[in-house]
């Protein structure tokens, strides 16, 4: 009986080890809560799920409403990512609401939403706090009657055929989505006072938002462009968000179906639902766009050992490396765009870092005629990259009593001024003391 306590205990005590959250050198080993209004959604949607698994992600499904389903457990979180495909559920099992939800995400999280007609508010709160406002009217769908998916019946004109992509290789691969992206459900828009979330797929201009089984008796409230069918969010602490307006958008059915956009003639066998959310979904877990930044060296120019402190006009040089994780492996970070701050309350020095091509990125520069307390300072923000923030205070003193040069070049004309007058005042004396 001891003996099985011991092992217990020691189970217990390494279990936050083996639950530890997301590290791009295991991002193959990550596991993925999700959460499902029905688990009939797990077969129509295998297609998904499978593009996930296959690259080394460990899903684990559960009803929404489920009572045992909670996120983290002794101080640690059992899961790295959250995928809510339960448009529907008004609320959730066990101990896990809305708010428990935005914490996981504040924990550097990340999470894919699928909204869908009759959203609840539960999954519109949770959208509404990323950025994103769906519809407030729950029938209401995206309508377009210039860029729908052709089919033989002629339908209400809400299977959207869109093409309208970000344009980003980070976030959608370097490969061109040729087939429009088949979309049916609600509309969102962007809250512009948030400068985080980004459209991925955007409206037609002709498209708008409403009820298809009633004739409108006012102008839609949404419109056009304004529209979103798919957004993303990275937060300031990196977690990433998808948000999108159809359940169906990640089905078996448009992922297999072909697609003819209307006004075109060409007809594409397969639809790029597959191709855009796996790409998508690698941004989204860190698999693609995900940097970080490795050795911060700075010292005096011909020295090798970090000073504690700086004096005013010193050399200095300062370097970093920085990679990029390409879902297997480390590379480097090429980029022309880096920038180091010398700054204390503002920046004294900006530098842009030259680099090897090899991830090393270095500069040197000249300790400002200025002395306080002052930071390295790197804040690189770029779409489809995580942030790297990175700062390093050091002090910077004045020269010493001893340290000034001893004659100073710009003083000689005072020099010569002084020794003048003395010498003028000698021989003043002397015609003085002596003239008859």
């Amino acid at each position: 009986m001891a003996k099985k306590l011991v092992i217990l205990l020691t189970i217990l005590q390494f279990l936050p080890f083996l639950c530890y959250s997301f590290t791009s050198e295991s991002a193959t080993h990550r596991r993925v809560l999700v959460l499902l209004d029905d688990f009939a959604i797990k077969s129509s949607h295998s297609l998904f799920f499978k593009s996930l698994q296959s690259r080394g992600f460990h899903l684990e499904f559960k009803l929404a409403d489920d009572p045992k389903i909670g996120l983290h457990r002794y101080g640690q979180y059992l899961y790295d990512a959250l995928i809510l495909f339960c448009p529907t559920a008004e609320l959730f099992g066990g101990p896990v609401d809305v708010a428990a939800i935005l914490d996981f995400v504040d924990s550097g999280r990340d999470l894919i939403i699928a909204a869908d007609i009759n959203a609840s508010e539960s999954i519109r709160e949770i959208a509404t706090e990323n950025g994103a406002d769906f519809d407030e009217d729950p029938a209401a769908m995206v309508i377009d009657h210039t860029s729908y998916a052709v089919s033989e019946i002629e339908g209400d004109h809400t299977l959207i055929a869109s093409d309208d992509f970000i344009k980003s290789d980070v976030i959608l691969g370097s490969k061109k989505i040729d087939a429009p992206v088949l979309f049916q459900g609600i509309a969102h828009t962007l809250n512009p006072a948030n400068t985080l979330v980004t459209k991925v797929l955007s409206a037609s201009p002709s498209s708008y938002s409403a009820n298809p089984k009633t004739k409108l008796s006012n102008p839609p409230s949404l419109t056009g462009t304004a529209i979103s069918l798919v957004s993303i969010v990275q937060a300031r602490n990196n977690a990433r968000i998808l948000i999108a307006g159809s359940l169906s958008l990640f089905g078996n059915r448009f992922f297999r179906s072909g697609v003819q956009k209307a006004g075109s003639s060409t007809k594409h066998e397969k639809s790029g639902n597959e191709q855009f959310l796996v790409e998508l979904s690698k941004w989204i877990f860190h698999e693609r766009g995900h940097l970080k930044a490795v050795k911060v060296r700075h010292h005096k120019v011909g020295e090798a050992d970090e000073p504690s402190l700086y004096r005013i006009k010193d050399d200095l040089e300062y370097s970093v490396e920085i990679y990029e994780w390409s879902g297997t492996r480390w590379e480097p970070y090429v980029a022309d765009d880096v920038q180091l701050q010398f700054y204390m309350m503002s920046p004294y020095v900006l530098k842009t870092l030259s680099t090897d091509k090899k991830g090393l990125y270095y500069t040197a520069f000249k300790v400002p005629d200025v002395y306080g307390v002052f930071q390295f300072k790197i804040e690189y923000r770029r779409l489809g990259y995580t942030t790297l923030s990175l700062s390093k205070q050091i002090p910077v003193r004045p020269y010493r009593h001893n340290e000034y040069e001893r004659f100073i070049p710009a003083a000689y004309p005072y020099y010569g001024a002084a020794f003048s007058m003395m010498a003028g005042f000698f021989i003043f004396t002397l015609v003085h003391l002596y003239s008859k």
